[in-house]
């Protein structure tokens, strides 16, 4: 193992000893091995075979469920229904490919199968139109309309659990993990590198950083920040040495020319290329490509959203906020009843926060304190988690003020449901920016108050993504990305991707 020195806070290792004097040049060994297959043909094959499997069970149960014998007219048997059945999957196959759901795995680092579902409900539908149509037209087969809705519905469930269960699979295989380095390590870099290596479900084993210009870094980054492999000239040479499949362009010090040239002379290494765009802070999923004679331009939509958006979002929380009273119902009486049972007071607690264009409201949530937590406050202030990073934000691990049923609650978020009274109020929506207290909102900057143009949502970017491990400026910024970005898509994936988020280890702040 070749010596490590410090500059400005970095582990500098290998040839990038030459930053700071002429030592002795000495070569990392390769951290990996050659491994059969990368990410994207692993991950392609798996999702291959899951949904081979889940269009051949889907065919089974329809054929199970409703039986095509009582139809007139058709000219085959239901062994050759089969056979046929079998012969077409390449053709359902190709659909999938056609949306592109074969291919994302590789280039996205936060791809999953949530992403995948309007893509398969797509294809699915398309397919079975095509069906359809194709035995009208040669009097083949006389369509049952009940067997095609079973199959229809039966593939659009299982094909995407079964491409989830894929993808888990997956993520346990050693082909899974990509090595990466990033190209500048500045500011942007090292927020970059923090993110990769609090979400290790991306399978991004990040091998360090190139630059010969870096930004120092405080004690704490220094420790979890992986080491400096050299300057931007070594890039070629880095990806070789470390096998690396991923290199991602983040604002290095070097000319425009330089930048270009280093991007070129890797292209032809089979890596994945990421480049963090300029003004990045404000684009977000409704962000689009176009091109002007060959010059890529990214269209971002106006901030304004329409008076028909809005409505359509309300329905949506209405809608979705009342059946999910209705069907919660026996959870929140049970919750109610264990509350009572172990401390006095009231079963809800009720917080002023701030609402959307600077209005305040209360905000419901299952009592998980005792009864005088507010006084007991000042007593426990110290053990606030961001006290020294970044005060502006309150969060006490293991909080003594917790009772034994609200460390439960808080941990699968059950104290959080009774927010969907004030979804129905219209105090707050289903997907939105965090609700503040007025002591945090106080400290958000004059340029994120454009999070408050939509309602406070009980989850949102900041929930899926990390929730209270978020810093303050980090999750205005999503918040503000969210709000500037609207879509109907995006909530309803949003919420999708919430459940797994709470499934995931939580502490009972």
């Amino acid at each position: 193992m070749s010596e490590s020195l410090t500059v400005e806070g970095w582990r500098v290792r290998g040839d990038a000893l030459d930053l700071v004097a002429p030592f002795e040049e000495e070569f990392l060994e390769p951290v990996t091995v050659r491994r059969r297959y990368r990410r994207g043909a692993l991950v392609r094959r798996s999702l291959l075979v899951a949904d081979v499997m889940g269009l051949v069970l889907a065919f089974v149960l329809a054929t199970a469920i409703v039986s095509s014998s009582g139809a007139s007219g058709d000219r085959v048997t239901p062994g050759f229904e089969y056979v046929a059945f079998l012969l077409a999957i390449p053709l359902w196959l190709l659909l999938l490919r056609l949306e592109g759901l074969y291919d994302r795995d590789e280039e996205r680092t936060d791809h999953s199968t949530v992403d995948d579902i309007v893509g398969v409900f797509r294809s699915v539908t398309i397919g079975v139109w095509i069906f359809a149509l194709f035995g009208v037209a040669t009097h083949l087969v006389q369509p049952v309309l009940a067997r095609l809705g079973v199959f229809w519905l039966a593939a659009v469930v299982l094909i995407p659990t079964l491409r989830s269960l894929a993808r888990t699979l997956c993520r346990h295989l050693p082909g899974y993990e990509q090595n990466a380095v990033i190209v500048g390590a500045g500011h942007v870099g090292q927020q970059l590198a923090l993110k990769l290596t609090n979400h290790r479900e991306y399978g991004i084993n990040l091998v360090g950083f190139v630059d010969d210009r870096p930004t120092g870094l405080d004690d704490e980054l220094a420790q979890r920040l992986p080491l400096l492999l050299g300057g931007p000239d070594r890039l070629r040479e880095c990806v070789l040495e470390h096998g690396v499949e991923r290199v991602i362009f983040a604002f290095s010090n070097d000319s425009h020319e330089a930048v270009l040239a280093n991007i070129r002379a890797i292209r032809d290494l089979d890596v994945q290329i990421d480049i963090v765009p300029r003004y990045f802070e404000v684009f977000g999923g409704g962000a689009e490509v176009h091109t002007l004679e060959g010059i890529p331009l990214v269209g971002l939509r106006p901030m304004r959203l329409s008076r028909s958006s809005r409505i359509l979002k309300r329905a949506f929380d209405l809608v979705a906020a009342t059946l999910g009273l209705l069907f919660l119902a026996p959870l929140f009486a049970a919750a109610a009843l264990c509350i009572k049972l172990e401390s006095r007071g009231p079963v809800f607690f009720r917080q002023v926060r701030r609402g959307s264009n600077g209005t305040t409201f209360r905000i419901y949530k299952f009592r998980t304190m005792v009864a005088e937590a507010e006084e007991k406050k000042v007593d426990v202030v110290h053990l606030n988690m961001h006290r020294e990073r970044d005060p502006r934000m309150t969060k006490i691990p293991d909080d003594p003020r917790v009772t034994r049923v609200g460390r439960f609650l808080r941990r699968t978020s059950i104290d959080e449901l009774p927010q969907l009274i004030n979804v129905i109020k219209g105090e707050m929506s289903l997907v939105g920016p965090r609700p503040l207290i007025l002591e945090e909102d106080a400290f958000v900057q004059e340029w994120a108050r454009k999070r408050l143009d939509l309602k406070p949502g009980i989850t949102g970017l900041w929930q899926v993504l990390g929730r209270s491990d978020i810093p303050f400026d980090e999750m205005t910024k999503l918040d503000y990305v969210y709000v500037t970005n609207w879509s109907l898509r995006e909530d309803i994936r949003l919420i999708l991707l919430t459940v797994p988020s709470l499934l995931r280890p939580r502490r009972a702040f």
